[in-house]
């Protein structure tokens, strides 16, 4: 049997033999590879992928945040912490894999975004398309009879009433109308998704150029915002830090109040602030404000937030001569809602061995016979301190530490002077002063301060940021509330000196007003001429007979 070519038009498939399909080669690959990319399937799979990349960051502590609670995490697991570093499982904001997914999605918003804007302006600078034929095969219609001599006003009547409800109106001739509605919907689509390009551009810039900081102030103290005095510091990649202009802050009191009345509610709190005197810049006039929960201070550069709250004893440690080695406000980290707070005295100046105290800071102290010395109360009806005492080297290989604990595993315990435990355990309330065993001195418990815990943030992209959500949001109601309509009208003469007035719609998705549209605007023109008795509506899908 003779085959011919299948290439050759109008060839016949012979059974058996494969059909050559057409090759791509690279521009063909290329542009399947965009269209892929910039469809919108891919664009929510990188959203979703992006939510699903960023639940690292909240499961294991972030390099970026805290680093000295990153290192102690890898230090607890030594065979999961190196491999899960590796993966960046401690730096997942500026990783490759999840810098690849964001740049992807930017690329998908782009491509989605420039061509149907483009499109967009191409239909809002062109006209309504002609008029249908056959009006009556459209999602909703309706009809009107009206004399010959009366067509060319009742168009005109048809064209005033689309252009009050905003219609763009075009007439191709003296017997049809086209008109459109709803651009507006698909501006807000495109606002919508612009808005998600902004947004991410705003997290960038924040990312890039922001830096956050935090920093614990007991009362009646202040501090420089310098980089060597924050507690934490987390700058951006490109931050440089010799360009910051720092500000002086100063707490002058931290207030707290808590629930007494109410019996269920006893100890829950109601109300923080901090009253601060704060300048701008270094030499810079000095203001008054009150910093609260939700109620941040704005300074030119950075916003400080009151972020916690708690107490700082007072204490002051003697050497054996006498001499003060340390004297300050230590902040102890509240546990629990009573203030049971932990926290370390660390005297650095101690000889011939450094001291550590470890211990509890109890506002409303009882020793419970199970639980051993608790809090019942946050606020400060019987403070107490239970400390106990170690030796040794505090900051061993300089490492970084926080300033709520101590390394006990570089010190050793020390005895008290009976050898009646493996540690000497120290219990004193304000004005209480307790000897330290082996001659090494004294420790004064002087009285209880409050202090501030705040939260400073300098995030160049947040007006981008807040912007952008506001037009999403509106973009997205517009999107979801408005409908894109056609409404065309024709007239089709009928003989004996009238004609037929069709009214169409149709709309782009469902829309369950379209009917009631065309229905309305029947009836306003059927309205129009019941002065003269010779015109009245008919049913939708109907002609309309005088």
């Amino acid at each position: 049997m003779t085959t011919t070519d299948p290439t050759t038009r109008g060839a016949k498939k012979t059974p058996g033999r494969p059909v050559t399909q057409p090759r791509l080669g690279p521009v063909g690959w290329a542009r399947w590879a965009w269209r892929q990319l910039t469809s919108m399937k891919t664009a929510l799979f990188l959203l979703l992928l992006l939510a699903i990349g960023a639940v690292p960051g909240s499961m294991f502590p972030q390099r970026s945040l805290d680093p000295s609670q990153t290192a102690a995490w890898i230090q607890r697991h030594p065979e999961a912490g190196p491999v899960l570093d590796r993966f960046y499982a401690f730096d997942v904001y500026s990783s490759p894999w999840f810098s690849a997914i964001y740049l992807l999605l930017f690329t998908s918003l782009v491509g989605c975004i420039v061509p149907r804007t483009l499109t967009l302006a191409r239909q809002l600078r062109g006209r309504p398309p002609r008029t249908p034929r056959r009006l009556e095969r459209l999602d909703a219609h309706d009809a009107l009879v009206v004399r010959d001599e009366d067509v060319p006003a009742a168009l005109d009547a048809a064209a005033s009433a689309l252009r009050r409800r905003r219609y763009r109106m075009a007439r191709h001739d003296d017997q049809t109308i086209s008109a459109e509605s709803g651009y507006v919907k698909e501006i807000g689509n495109l606002a919508f998704h612009g808005s998600l390009l902004t947004l991410i551009v705003g997290l960038a810039i924040g990312h890039l150029y922001g830096w956050r900081a935090d920093i614990v102030v007991p009362e009646g103290e202040s501090f420089v915002s310098t980089v060597t005095r924050y507690d934490t510091w987390a700058p951006g990649p490109l931050v440089d830090e010799s360009s910051l202009t720092p500000f002086e802050l100063t707490v002058d009191q931290m207030s707290a109040r808590f629930e007494e009345d109410h019996q269920s509610q006893i100890g829950m709190p109601r109300a923080f602030s901090a009253e601060v005197t704060y300048a701008d810049r270094l030499g810079g006039a000095t203001k008054k404000d009150t910093v609260q929960v939700n109620h941040p201070l704005e300074l030119d550069e950075s916003t400080v937030f009151l972020l916690g709250n708690g107490y700082a004893p007072v204490v002051t440690v003697k050497d054996d001569a006498g001499r003060v080695i340390y004297r300050g406000a230590t902040p102890f980290l509240a546990q629990d809602g009573s203030y049971r707070s932990t926290g370390a005295i660390k005297v650095g100046a101690a000889q011939p061995e450094q001291l550590g105290f470890v211990g509890l800071f109890l506002p409303t102290a009882v020793v419970d016979d199970t639980n051993g010395p608790i809090s019942i109360f946050p606020d400060l009806r019987n403070p107490a301190l239970a400390m106990s005492l170690y030796e040794g080297e505090l900051f061993p290989q300089g490492g970084a530490q926080s300033v709520f604990s101590i390394d006990t595993e570089a010190m050793t315990p020390v005895a008290p002077d009976d050898d009646s435990e493996d540690i000497a355990r120290l219990w004193l309330q304000p004005g209480e002063t307790a000897q330290l065993p082996g001659d090494r001195g004294s420790i004064t418990f002087d009285r209880v301060d409050r202090f501030a815990g705040f939260a400073v943030r300098h995030d160049p992209g947040k007006g981008l940021v807040l912007g952008s959500s506001v037009v999403a949001l509106l973009g997205l109601i517009t999107s979801l509330t408005l409908r894109r309509r056609r409404v065309f009208a024709r007239v089709v003469p009928a003989g004996d000196g009238r004609s037929v007035l069709h009214l169409g719609a149709m709309t782009k998705g469902d829309d369950d007003r379209l009917a009631r549209v065309v229905s309305d605007l029947a009836d306003q023109l059927g309205s129009s001429f019941d002065d003269e008795g010779d015109r009245t509506p008919a049913s939708v899908g109907e002609s309309r007979t005088s």
